[in-house]
């Protein structure tokens, strides 16, 4: 996996991916940016969600668990004056038919092995997910 980052003034970079597909990240208007795109540090907390619901299809396809919707919503805590974030904390949403102890192990094995949930575990920033399921619609 290659990337390459070209900055283009004051806090704004772009960011290419090597397969055609490019990010620009900033800094909000408040912290020195223009607000062109979004921080670094936020994309962070966006690729650990996208991460959480790819993984979470995949491990419940091999557990055969069904579902018809699925969201997540995350929030990262960062202390005013801290470098970084310190903890996330956020909710699962689940449209299923599937048991609350089904999604639970779903869930438990998705947060162990999605790649971006072990560089939050590495860099000791806890992630607690609770879940919220509501019953298939058809």
């Amino acid at each position: 996996m290659e990337v390459r980052g070209v900055w283009k003034g004051g806090s704004e970079t772009r960011l290419e991916d090597g397969r055609g597909h490019t990010v620009t990240v900033d800094l909000p208007v408040d912290e020195g940016g223009q607000n062109v795109g979004t921080s670094a540090l936020e994309l962070g907390v966006l690729s650990l969600a996208g991460c959480i619901t790819t993984i979470f299809g995949l491990v419940a396809q091999k557990r055969r668990l069904s579902f018809s919707a699925l969201a997540i919503s995350l929030t990262a805590d960062r202390p005013r004056g801290a470098p970084t974030i310190e903890r996330v904390h956020g909710r699962l949403e689940l449209e299923t038919k599937a048991s609350k102890e089904d999604v639970e192990t779903v869930l438990r094995l998705t947060l162990k092995t999605c790649p971006m949930g072990v560089i939050f575990e590495r860099a000791r920033i806890p992630v607690e997910v609770t879940i919220a399921i509501s019953p298939t619609s058809s």
